[in-house]
């Protein structure tokens, strides 16, 4: 059996009995420490993780940032994977990051602070290749002492500086983001209270524009100008859940400056 290379995967968890076992089953026996931060699953995600070679913790979830910069530091590898639980690694990237890590190939680990992976997307049972999702990419494979996430609520994602050295793999995760329809459109509604926490202070006064303008050119975006419609039905329903999306988030912003005025206006002094 080949000797396993030193790298810590990382995974954060809350309520992932659906992925996490096969996510854990693409990793296990290639790193040497797989780390699990759960935030107080209800389901049978606990007992899953215990079957299997990992180090969990359990705390507290404020922002996927936040829990994510937490648990780097504990991380006893140099070199970290990030993971989500519905993402797979797949035969080729554990054989590319291999090389990296180990030497073996053209690009050394000692020229590189982290690498940006890209994904190969499915929804809905069916490879999504167009709809805005095709070149999408994020910096996971990370140096522990180097790197941090910036804070965001939402597509998080490591803070970069000038000097930071980024290498790019060739292999990509796949990402299984589709359980039912009702699991997906509530994420989508969690991004949106999480993206109007974003986007709070850079919005002004919310308008038409904002409620109709803008959710309507995120639909044309990823089904006209990304050619979602070449991934068929599928490419319109992400289409419309996106623009719905956007649509939420300014409803949310307005939720959220009400509910702040009127605690406001019930403080006397």
């Amino acid at each position: 059996m080949e000797t396993k290379i030193n790298l810590t995967v990382i995974f954060t968890t809350f309520n992932e009995e659906d992925n996490i076992e096969v996510a854990l089953q693409s990793v296990q026996g290639w790193a040497n420490e797989i780390l699990v931060v759960d935030s107080f699953s209800t389901d049978g995600t606990m007992e899953i993780l215990k079957e299997y070679e990992t180090k969990i913790f359990q705390r507290e979830y404020i922002n996927p940032s936040n829990q994510k910069n937490w648990i780097i530091p504990q991380a006893q590898n140099e070199w970290v994977l990030i993971m989500d639980a519905d993402e797979r690694t797949t035969p080729e990237m554990r054989n590319e990051i291999t090389q990296i890590l180990r030497g073996g190939g053209k690009i050394n680990a000692n020229s590189f602070d982290c690498f940006w992976i890209g994904f190969k997307h499915y929804f809905m049972g069916k490879r999504v290749n167009y709809s805005g999702w095709q070149n999408d990419k994020t910096i996971r494979l990370i140096r522990r002492d180097v790197c941090r996430y910036n804070g965001n609520w939402v597509h998080e994602e490591i803070q970069k500086t000038k000097d930071m050295r980024i290498g790019f793999l060739k292999s990509k995760f796949e990402h299984y983001t589709f359980k039912n329809l009702h699991h997906f459109v509530a994420k989508q509604e969690r991004y949106a209270t999480w993206a109007a926490l974003d986007h709070e202070k850079k919005t002004g006064r919310i308008t038409y524009f904002h409620l109709g303008i803008k959710p309507f050119t995120r639909f044309v975006k990823h089904f006209v100008l990304k050619r979602g419609f070449l991934d068929g039905h599928v490419g319109f329903v992400i289409a419309a859940v996106a623009a719905w999306s956007v649509f939420l988030r300014y409803v949310k912003i307005i939720e959220n400056r009400k509910s702040m005025q009127q605690n406001t206006e019930g403080v006397s002094f």
